[in-house]
């Protein structure tokens, strides 16, 4: 962490801001973040010092959107997701930095091709893909699933839940998995942002006593987030600002987008 020079601090300042962005606006665009703080810092190490960033952009986003939750789904992934952070917490106790960074990047290309090939198969069988044609609220009040998505979805939201665990306790990669299913169980982007807020608030938080346990939140780390967190807050305001003019389709494209290139930089590193 002393080794920071003043360029690396200005890159992981950009990577802040745009969790900032991508909690107010595309989710999956913190991969993006992800993948930056694990190139400037050690990858494992790198996950202490994001933990923080993010729960003040889950707060910025819960102030936000948190109308917009979908408190049924959010009750249903828990458990699952519970089982996900412990089987994290016991693969960091011994995976280097080579190991996390190769585990997630595959993971986050696994999920992004079953997503595409969920909805080409769903394009195929005449469905929409769960897109609304004019990024609006279609598919349920607020922009949440329809009752027939959520009856369906008990067996992936436990899947995705464990999957999600693990990867938000490894590298904070959470938001990908659960974004790529959020999206497959029809949420519209109020409601697929306002259950993101909540979700990774609560999931978020709890994980910094394992963080905490295994050495990746220290006074240094604690320190330079002290110098990341101020550029949260503009990343926040801009995605606020931008979110109604992104259409569903796009919305769903680029947060597809960012986690295929999050997943390749980790693999190619």
């Amino acid at each position: 962490m002393d080794s920071v020079t003043l360029w690396e601090l200005a890159v992981l300042a950009a990577a802040s801001a745009l969790v900032g962005f991508s909690k107010t606006a595309v989710s999956g665009a913190n991969t993006i973040s992800l993948a930056v703080f694990a190139a400037v810092l050690p990858a494992r190490e790198s996950t202490g010092v994001l933990l923080p960033i993010l729960i003040a952009g889950d707060l910025l986003a819960v102030f936000v959107y948190r109308r917009h939750a979908h408190w049924p789904t959010l009750l249903r992934l828990f458990p699952a997701v519970a089982v996900g952070v412990v089987l994290g917490a016991v693969f960091m106790l011994w995976a280097d930095d080579e190991a996390v960074r190769t585990s997630i990047g595959a993971i986050l290309l696994l999920m992004a091709g079953v997503t595409l090939w969920r909805r080409r198969a769903q394009a195929n069988s005449g469905g929409d893909g769960g897109s609304g044609g004019d990024g609006g609220e279609a598919g349920g009040p607020g922009g949440r699933p329809g009752a027939e998505a959520v009856r369906g979805g008990r067996a992936k939201a436990r899947s995705y839940g464990v999957l999600g665990g693990f990867t938000t306790m490894v590298a904070n990669a959470g938001g990908p998995v659960m974004s790529l299913y959020l999206i497959s169980a029809g949420f519209q982007k109020l409601g697929f942002l306002g259950t993101s807020a909540w979700f990774f608030l609560i999931v978020n938080t709890s994980k910094v006593p394992f963080s905490v346990g295994l050495g990746l939140i220290d006074r240094q780390s604690l320190l330079l987030d002290a110098a990341l967190l101020v550029f949260v807050l503009p990343g926040a305001y801009l995605g606020r600002k931008c979110v109604g003019r992104i259409n569903q389709l796009v919305f769903e494209r680029l947060v597809i987008g960012a986690t295929v290139l999050g997943g390749l930089q980790l693999l190619l590193r």
